[in-house]
């Protein structure tokens, strides 16, 4: 019987290897669907009205961004404008960015540049943002991977970890985490913003990415970690980044880096070297298509109303296909862009290769760990976002049976799923 089914599936791969397919499910990018939300941006700012705030976006000055635009950020995330710093396009640039003058400069507390130390190392909650430990990564800081859980990161590993003055910060994903789309629980965040680490300028690094990136139900409000971080004494402890990327149009948002107004203060006058501002023209723009909280919300709603059938569509076929075998497990998130997977150990590759042999392009396995090494080797991040949603019901067929076939391989064809 355990044969039979192996020849069964094994038919099944091949008959869809032989369809010729090229979809794309590697990075959670917004579909066509979603831009489209955005096309009204194009045309909301007028050459002859672009002053806000007595501030000419088109010329010189403004380091910080505008005014305006610092105001919306303060909305949003529930601060202050003083506590933020617009950028460009790219939050990851600005988190680059930071990590980059920690390398060459130091932060507010440290007591040398970071290339000064004998040895630097950072937190990594897993499964993560691959593209967080490329940054650290980059610099030859020494990544540090830490459990995460439904909760946020193991708090009582973290504070252990922490005590080692080589260890420099953390990487955070609090809302709708990449890739699991867990929440941080109050208690969780509560203890980061008490952290004491022995590093005096430990940086926690709050990629608020999701903030408002609901997929299901109504906004779910969230605690502000820079006021929470002043309670508990530690003002200049989190570094907190947000941008429009999925919101708009991914290719040309506006980021925020948001912190106490000492690291502000602080990080302006390292960044005065490099630039006089960033593009206060998108700045304006942004702020004039999105108008303020409320309004973002509400396209928000439309944002979710166009990812939802499409995660709906993949998870419906895991439930169908995969659930009756308990071949796997995934997660089940409100919001984000991702789902995860967990295979049975030593699967997630294997199953990411048939995936391409079939013309299903993923994530890499591993993706989501330090240095790509996943011990486990189970964990496959799933992105259904971009494909149109004929094409992520037919990845998800391709996606079930690589998957099956991957286990059957490693099981042994004689065995049964």
């Amino acid at each position: 019987m355990g044969n039979y089914v192996y020849e069964s599936v094994k038919e099944e791969f091949e008959q869809w290897k032989g369809q010729g397919l090229s979809l794309n499910m590697a990075r959670g990018k917004p579909s066509l669907e979603q831009l489209e939300l955005s096309r009204g941006l194009l045309n909301v700012l007028d050459f002859d009205d672009c002053v806000a705030d007595g501030v000419d976006a088109r010329n010189y000055g403004e380091l910080a961004g505008m005014p305006c635009a610092r105001r919306y950020w303060a909305e949003l995330l529930d601060i202050t404008p003083e506590q933020c710093f617009v950028g460009g396009n790219s939050s990851l640039n600005m988190m680059y960015d930071l990590i980059a003058k920690a390398w060459s400069n130091g932060l507010l507390h440290s007591e040398r540049p970071w290339s000064q130390e004998e040895k630097v190392k950072f937190l990594c909650p897993v499964p993560g943002y691959d593209r967080h430990f490329r940054v650290t990564e980059s610099f030859g800081i020494e990544l540090i991977a830490v459990k995460c859980g439904e909760g946020g990161p193991d708090m009582d590993q973290v504070e252990r970890l922490a005590a080692d003055p080589q260890v420099k910060g953390i990487w955070c994903v609090p809302k709708y985490s990449n890739p699991d789309g867990f929440i941080y629980s109050d208690e969780v965040i509560r203890r980061i913003a008490a952290l004491k680490p022995a590093a005096p300028d430990f940086a926690v690094i709050w990629d608020n990415a999701y903030c408002v990136h609901e997929i299901r139900g109504d906004y779910v409000p969230f605690p502000d970690i820079l006021k929470l971080c002043a309670q508990a004494g530690n003002p200049d402890l989190v570094f907190e980044f947000a941008s429009t990327s999925k919101i708009t149009l991914p290719g040309s948002g506006m980021a925020v880096m948001a912190a106490s107004v000492a690291n502000i203060q602080h990080m302006s006058k390292l960044m005065d070297a490099q630039m006089i501002s960033c593009d206060k023209l998108n700045q304006l723009r942004l702020v004039r298509f999105l108008k303020d909280k409320a309004h973002t919300l509400e396209l928000m709603k439309k944002h979710g109303d166009v990812l939802r059938p499409r995660f709906d569509a993949f998870l419906h076929a895991l439930e169908e296909e995969i659930k009756p075998l308990g071949i796997a497990r995934w997660t089940n998130p409100n919001g984000g862009y991702f789902i995860s997977l967990y295979t049975q150990p030593g699967c997630a590759k294997r199953t990411v290769a048939l995936c391409k042999e079939a013309g299903l392009v993923m994530t890499g396995a591993g993706a989501a760990y330090p240095y790509g090494n996943d011990p486990d080797d189970s964990h496959i991040r799933i992105a259904p976002s971009f494909p149109a949603l004929k094409d992520v019901e037919m990845a998800a067929k391709v996606f079930c049976t690589c998957l099956k076939l991957a286990t059957l391989e490693r099981q042994g064809n004689e065995c049964e799923i």
